[in-house]
Formats: C-alpha cells, sequence, structure tokens
C-alpha cells in the first residue's frame, strides 16, 4: 500500500515543497524514515505511533518506509508530524487519495493526537498559495497563515478532527482574520527628551533618508533616550514590508498567536555579550540573528567598544548589502538584513573625556585604545557621527517640552515622498544609492565640489566616506524641500563627519 502527502521544509525565510511518501508492505513490523531528517524528524516515529492509536486509528503492524524528498534537502522541525501521519492514514485508506493530493500539511502532534503549532508557517501558507493547495494546520497558526490572501486555512485541533474535515464529514471553521493595526501601547516620544537639539536634527536626518547613526558622550547625556525614540519618526510599515518582517520572526519563532502580523517597526538592542552567530544568524541550523529580527526598523548597539571585535566586523557587509548569506557545507542560506544601525559610545573607557564638570581618569594610551576597538572600515559604514553633551541641570528642571515625534514623522514622510518618486521604488532610500546611482541623483555644482574636496584632504576621508556625504547631503535637501544640493546642505552633512579623525585608532 502506498500514498503520498505533502508538507514544506524551510529554507531561510522560505518554504521548499516535501512529499512524504509513505510505502506500507509484507514483513518484520518496522519504520524506515529516509530523505535527510533530522532528529526532530526522526523522533515523529513515536509520537505518530501514540497519536494514531490515542486517535482511534489503528497503527500498521506491517514493514512501513518512508521517504521525504527531495532527497537532498534538510528536513527539520516537528511540522513534518501531520504530513507523516496524512500519508500513514492515506496507506491504510483512512483518507482518500484525492483529499492528500489538494493539501498541504504542517503541525506537530502530542501523544493524545492534538495539533501543536510550530514555527515558520508563514513561509509555508505562502507555498500552499503558490501550489494552488489548501493548508491543514493547528488553530493556534491558523491567524498567522490567514495573512495570506486568497488561501483555503483549514485548522484543527485533533488529528480525528482532520481526518473528519478532508472525508467530508466535517465543514472547516472559519478563520477569523488578524488584524493589521498596531499594538496598543504608545511609541516613546521625542518631546519628552530635553534639549540636544543637534542630536534630534541627526534623529530626522537619519530617519529620512535610512542613514546608520552614532552618538558619542558621556555617560547620561540622553544616547539611548534618544535612539529608543527613532522608530516613533520613521513611516509606518506598507504591508508588504509587514509581510516580509513577519516572515523572518515566523521563521525565528517569535510571533504570538494574538498578533501575528509585525505591524510596527522592530527595535533591537541586544547586549554587547552577544556571538557573531546571536547577531548576524547562524547555528548548526542556521536562524536569523538580530540583524535580521531588525529588518525594516532599527538595530541599537548600545556600548559599541564594548562588543567583540569579529561581532562588530561582521556588520560591514549586512550594512552595505542589505541581507546576509550564511554557508554551511550541506547548505547556504540567506536573510534579509535592511535595517538601520543606531550606534552609542562614551568618548573613552572611563566616559568623560573632554567633559567639562569631571575630569577624565584615562591616559591618553587607554583613550586611544578605547577608540581604537571601531574600526575604520566599520566607522566609514556609520553616515552620521554626533557628539551628545551632558545636559545642563537648569534644562532638566525647566517644564517645557519639546517637538512631538508625530511632527517630525510628518517632515521624514515627506522626504521620503520625494526619494519613492525619484527612484521610482517605495523602499529605495538615498542611504541604499550605489556609486554609479549617486553621480546621478547627487550633482554638486562648482562651489560643491571645492567644498567637498578641501573637506575630504582636510579629515582625510576615505572614498566611501566621501560618497556618504553625498548622500547625506541628498537627505538634507530633500527635507528642505531642494532638487539641488546647495552648499550648506552640504557643509551640514561634512558637519556630521567630523569625528572621523578624533574616533580613528
Amino acid at each position: 500500500m502506498l500514498a503520498k502527502s505533502f508538507g514544506a521544509a524551510l529554507v531561510g525565510i522560505k518554504a521548499l515543497p516535501v512529499e512524504v511518501e509513505v510505502d506500507i508492505s509484507h514483513g518484520l513490523p518496522g519504520f524506515s524514515l529516509v530523505g535527510l531528517p533530522d532528529n526532530a524528524v526522526k523522533e515523529s516515529r513515536e509520537r505518530l505511533r501514540a497519536a494514531i492509536r490515542n486517535a482511534g486509528f489503528d497503527f500498521p503492524t506491517q514493514k512501513i518506509t518512508v521517504n521525504l524528498a527531495p532527497a537532498d534537502v534538510r528536513k527539520e522541525g516537528s511540522g513534518f508530524d501531520l504530513p507523516l501521519a496524512a500519508a500513514l492514514l492515506g496507506a491504510t485508506r483512512v483518507l482518500p487519495e484525492e483529499a492528500l493530493a489538494q493539501t498541504l500539511f504542517c503541525a506537530e502532534l502530542s501523544l493524545d493526537g492534538s495539533l501543536k503549532k510550530v514555527r515558520g508557517i508563514l513561509p509555508v501558507a505562502l507555498l500552499a498559495k503558490e501550489l494552488g493547495f489548501r493548508l491543514v494546520l493547528a488553530r493556534a497558526d491558523a491567524r498567522e497563515a490567514a495573512l495570506v490572501k486568497g488561501l483555503e486555512v483549514w485548522p484543527a485541533d485533533s488529528l480525528a478532527q482532520m481526518v473528519a474535515l478532508l472525508r467530508g464529514e466535517e465543514a472547516p471553521s472559519p478563520v477569523e482574520e488578524p488584524e493589521l493595526h498596531g499594538e496598543d501601547e504608545p511609541l516613546e516620544d521625542l518631546a519628552d527628551v530635553v534639549g540636544q537639539e543637534s542630536a534630534k536634527r541627526a534623529l530626522e536626518i537619519a530617519a529620512a533618508g535610512g542613514h546608520n547613526l552614532l552618538f558619542v558622550g558621556p555617560p547620561g547625556a540622553g544616547k539611548t533616550m534618544l535612539a529608543k525614540r527613532l522608530p516613533g519618526i520613521l513611516p509606518a510599515l506598507s504591508y508588504e514590508e509587514a509581510l516580509e518582517t513577519t516572515r523572518i520572526y515566523s521563521v525565528a519563532g517569535l510571533l504570538s498567536p494574538e498578533r501575528p502580523l509585525v505591524t510596527r517597526r522592530p527595535f533591537r538592542a541586544p547586549h554587547h555579550t552577544i556571538s557573531d552567530a546571536g547577531l548576524i544568524g547562524g547555528g548548526v541550523h542556521p536562524r536569523p540573528g538580530e540583524i535580521s529580527l531588525a529588518h525594516h526598523g532599527v538595530l541599537f548597539l548600545d556600548e559599541l567598544p564594548e562588543f567583540k571585535r569579529n561581532v562588530l566586523e561582521a556588520l560591514r557587509q549586512p550594512l552595505e548589502e542589505g541581507r546576509v548569506t550564511i554557508s554551511r557545507s550541506s547548505l547556504s542560506v540567506t536573510y534579509p538584513a535592511r535595517f538601520q544601525l543606531v550606534a552609542s559610545m562614551n568618548p573613552c573607557k572611563c566616559g568623560y573625556y573632554g567633559d567639562p564638570r569631571r575630569a577624565c581618569q584615562c591616559s591618553p594610551h587607554e583613550v586611544r585604545r578605547y577608540r581604537g576597538k571601531i574600526s575604520g572600515p566599520l566607522l566609514d559604514r556609520l553616515d552620521l557621527h554626533l557628539e551628545v553633551p551632558a545636559v545642563d541641570y537648569e534644562a532638566l528642571g525647566a517644564d517645557r517640552r519639546g517637538e512631538p515625534s508625530s511632527r517630525v514623522r510628518e517632515r521624514v514622510e515627506a522626504a521620503r515622498g520625494l526619494q519613492r518618486e525619484r527612484y521610482g521604488h517605495p523602499a529605495k532610500l538615498n542611504a541604499h544609492l550605489r556609486a554609479q546611482e549617486i553621480n546621478r541623483f547627487c550633482a554638486l555644482d562648482a562651489e560643491g565640489r571645492t567644498i567637498l574636496e578641501k573637506a575630504a584632504r582636510r579629515l582625510n576621508l576615505s572614498a566611501r566616506a566621501y560618497h556618504r556625504i553625498l548622500k547625506l547631503a541628498r537627505t538634507i535637501a530633500d527635507l528642505a524641500r531642494e532638487e539641488q544640493i546647495q552648499p550648506a546642505h552640504l557643509l551640514e552633512a561634512i558637519n556630521y563627519r567630523a569625528l572621523d579623525r578624533l574616533l580613528a585608532p
């Protein structure tokens, strides 16, 4: 007796179809599973035996051979429990063959036959729609799958209910469509930040053009407070951006059944003890790292020099490419990683170098060594460098609120609207311009070229820093609603690179 069902294997944030073939033949009782399964899939044989029996069906006592095709793709996770059970029940003629041919299965089985949720349902749902299949899954995963419009979703609580659905003995229950609004908790407002007008201006420029930003200042100056308010001045996620971000969180297993869609731009702030695999992604079976979880959002690295050197250096390629490729001997996985990097650091190890109110305890050698932890190539990739001085005590006691985030967001959205019109792509920002595009969209007049050449020689800028000044000036011009980059825009952009020489090792 032979039967076939369909499951899915996750590769990166995509799902690939897997044919689950079951053959029951005469011979000594046994269960052979082939097709490059991992340990979780191999262990499914014990769950299957108990779940099928407790659901009221007979488990075959003959020789069972299971093949997961294609055989060269590694099969991971407990989501193969349900397609394996469906194929076994098809081979014993419990399920009709025509029902199996039109269905994609994905769920974990409990020993009592109930269905449990698994990670990565959204990519599986997208695959099911692409194949023209319906999707049978655990009820806890139904709202996430319902994000895929036009997909027929059949949730089930148990194996017995799944059989009843596929036999036509029970009608599938409707799935409640997920709400597409954001979380109720309000974002932190820029109006709460006392003083620091230059830093607020830098945040606005970074948000408008998608630029990376570095704050340098003493402890308690408000660097973290400012960074946490960047998501509040960024435009809302489009549905396409939200769906792509949700796919990453789905694969990582970080979605909640109550809110299956990521509707706000992520803000990730990993601790400085994080490993390179935790930040970039990886592991024996590669998973998304913090930079991918920050896709379409903000990655905040507080106390930048405290991060391990190899961890920081691994950021260089993703910052340029907007994606990260993790290679292993058996596979290569690419995750999207288009994020804005906001970093903060003290000017020295004790934190008070240059502070007029407290004396620095560090020697010149210690100051150089501390700053030297940030390499020149990484510093080049940070568009704005800004000193954040300590706030005066008088200002802290003043009962005066600054400009709210909502008003700043309006200007940011207007600047991004100009970029959409200019580049003809909804997600293209000034920070993403390539070299040939810089020559076209960031052209300078004779005065501007003279200013930039003098600055490049005086600050000893690299070619990358030179181009990033041009992209930054383009964003400043967009905020001013100017078509041409003016000398004032260029001078402001150069001013944000003034720490290049100060922070160089």
